[in-house]
C-alpha cells in the first residue's frame, strides 16, 4: 500500500458517491425512463438532462428530491464515453469486449446536511431496482453489488483481486468468512439487510470455510491483517484513510442465518461516515455537482444572479482601486522627476551651459567631449613656415626676418 506523506482530500460528510457499470443496452434511455417514472409518481421533485457537452462525449442527468420531508438532495449522474477499440483490434472482438465492459456510470449526491445511511439510495433514483437489472456491476471485473461474490481459490488471483479492490475507492469492499456452510438463508446476500444507502456501494466478498488460510495469507501480504474465523473485515483503500484501524472495522462473528447482522451493519455505517479519501476522479465529480448544477428553482436562480452581481461589483471595485493606485504612482513619479530637474537648476528645459558645468548630471559627458575636442586639435597639421609666394603667417603677416 502507498505510504505517501501528503494527505489526500476526504469525502465530504454530506456527499454520497457511487460508481459502477451498466452492461445492458442504451444506458441513457434506462436512466431517462426511470427519472420520468419517479417524477410522475412524485418521488422526486424534478430532473433534467442538461445539454452541456456540445460534442456528445458524455451524458449527464440531474435530479433533486427531499428526504425526511425538508432535506433537499441534489444528484448528478454521468455516463462517460465508452473507450473506442484500438487500431489493431478486430471489429467483432472489440465489440464483444465493449459489451462485456459495459457503460461506466458515476453518481454523486449531496444533501443539505450530513448524509444518513438510512436515506434512500441515490442509485435507485437513476436506476431501476429490479433484481435482473444490468447496472449494478462493479468496475472491478467480475464483481456485482447486491450479490455474494465468491472469492477465487488461487492465492495469486486472491492477491490480485484484493489489490484491485484497494484501488476502488468508490465502493466499500468487505470480506466475510463462513465458519461453516450456511443454510439457504445464509447464502443470500447481506446487502438486503443493510441500510438503503449502503446497498449499492458495498461489495460483499464471501470466503468458504476451507478458504480461511489462503484468504488470510493474501490479506497479510496486501494489508498486513487477517479476517477472523467466521467474521468479517472491511478492506481499506489505497491510500488508506488516515484514521483507519482494522480493529475498528472488523467483526468477530457474522451469523449467516438470515438474521440482521447488527455488528456488521454498525461497522459498515461507521466506515461510511468516517474520513475516507476521495477516490480518483471523485474531487472532479463533486466539483461538477456543485459548480455546474443546472436544475435550479426560481429562488436558486435569483440567488445565483445576486451572487454574480456581487462578484462583478467586487471585481469593479478592485479595478477602480488598481486604477487609483496607478494614477497615484504616476503622480509621484512626475513629482520626483520635477524635483530632479529643479535640483539640477533647470525647471523649464534642458540644463544650460553655465549650470551644466557646475552641477549638471551631464557633466561627465561634457568632460568626455572636451577631451575629444582637445585630442582633435592636437591632430591638426602644423602651419607653413615661409616663402615668397606664401600667404601671411599667424603673427599678422610679418616674415621671420622682419621680426
Amino acid at each position: 500500500m502507498s505510504n505517501s506523506s501528503t494527505t489526500p482530500p476526504t469525502i465530504p460528510h454530506t456527499v454520497w458517491l457511487g460508481r459502477g457499470s451498466h452492461v445492458g443496452s442504451d444506458a441513457a434511455d434506462v436512466v431517462r425512463r426511470q427519472l420520468q417514472r419517479l417524477k410522475d409518481r412524485e418521488v422526486i421533485d424534478d430532473h433534467l438532462e442538461p445539454d452541456e457537452d456540445q460534442h456528445g462525449v458524455e451524458r449527464v442527468f440531474e435530479a433533486r428530491w427531499r428526504v425526511e420531508g425538508t432535506v433537499t438532495v441534489r444528484a448528478r449522474l454521468t455516463l462517460p464515453p465508452v473507450p473506442e477499440p484500438g487500431p489493431g483490434s478486430g471489429s467483432s472482438s472489440s465489440a464483444a469486449s465493449a459489451a462485456a465492459q459495459g457503460q461506466e456510470w458515476v453518481l454523486v449526491a449531496e444533501a443539505e446536511r450530513v448524509w444518513d445511511p438510512r436515506w434512500p439510495s441515490p442509485a435507485t433514483v437513476f436506476w431501476p431496482e429490479d433484481a435482473d437489472a444490468d447496472w449494478d456491476h462493479v468496475t472491478v471485473p467480475g464483481l456485482r453489488f447486491r450479490e455474494v461474490n465468491p472469492l477465487p481459490s488461487d492465492e495469486k488471483d486472491l492477491r490480485r483481486l484484493f489489490r484491485s479492490c484497494a484501488q476502488d475507492g468508490w465502493s466499500t469492499h468487505v470480506v466475510v468468512h463462513e465458519a461453516m456452510t450456511p443454510e439457504a438463508l445464509g447464502r443470500l446476500p447481506l446487502a438486503r439487510l443493510l441500510p438503503p444507502s449502503l446497498r449499492h456501494c458495498v461489495v460483499e466478498h464471501r470466503a468458504t470455510p476451507d478458504q480461511l488460510r489462503s484468504v488470510n495469507w493474501a490479506l497479510l501480504r496486501e494489508f498486513d491483517f487477517q479476517v477472523p474465523r467466521g467474521g468479517a473485515v472491511v478492506l481499506p483503500t489505497n491510500p488508506a484513510a488516515p484514521g483507519y484501524d482494522v480493529r475498528d472495522f472488523s467483526v468477530r462473528s457474522v451469523f449467516l442465518d438470515g438474521s440482521e447482522p447488527t455488528a456488521l451493519v454498525d461497522v459498515l455505517c461507521r466506515y461510511a461516515v468516517s474520513a475516507r479519501p476521495l477516490p480518483e476522479g471523485g474531487e472532479a465529480a463533486v466539483t461538477a455537482l456543485r459548480e455546474r448544477w443546472s436544475l435550479m428553482t426560481l429562488e436558486e436562480e435569483l440567488a445565483r444572479e445576486r451572487r454574480l452581481v456581487a462578484m462583478y461589483a467586487e471585481a469593479l471595485e478592485a479595478m477602480t482601486k488598481s486604477r487609483d493606485l496607478y494614477r497615484e504612482s504616476a503622480d509621484r513619479a512626475n513629482e520626483a522627476l520635477a524635483a530632479l530637474r529643479e535640483s539640477s537648476g533647470d525647471v523649464s528645459g534642458p540644463p544650460s551651459r553655465t549650470t551644466g558645468a557646475a552641477g549638471s548630471p551631464f557633466q561627465p559627458f561634457q568632460r568626455t567631449f572636451g577631451r575629444l575636442r582637445d585630442a582633435t586639435k592636437a591632430l591638426r597639421p602644423a602651419p607653413p613656415t615661409g616663402g615668397a609666394g606664401e600667404g601671411p603667417s599667424r603673427d599678422g603677416g610679418r616674415s621671420a626676418e622682419e621680426q
